[in-house]
């Protein structure tokens, strides 16, 4: 079970630092791309920014599902 949160709150921590970097290094990108989500598109964007914003939510995303996936042990069972 620890190891379980300590890779889940890695997972989280590593992803918002990445986040956080990738806020401050997109200020002065010229080029700006929209997403299309299906239901409407987004506001203007830097590509750099959602090239970062992709490898954030992948960071997170990998890291929570190895968090779930793990076997537990025996004695952790109840």
């Amino acid at each position: 079970m620890v190891l379980r949160l300590r890779l889940l709150l890695g997972s989280l921590l590593g992803g918002s630092l990445l986040l956080a970097m990738l806020c401050l290094g997109a200020q002065n990108l010229d080029q700006r791309e929209r997403l299309n989500l299906g239901f409407g598109q987004t506001a203007p964007l830097p590509s750099g920014f959602l090239v970062g914003l992709a490898l954030a939510v992948g960071v997170i995303s990998g890291g929570s599902s190895v968090a779930l996936l793990l076997p537990g042990r025996r004695d952790d069972r109840a």
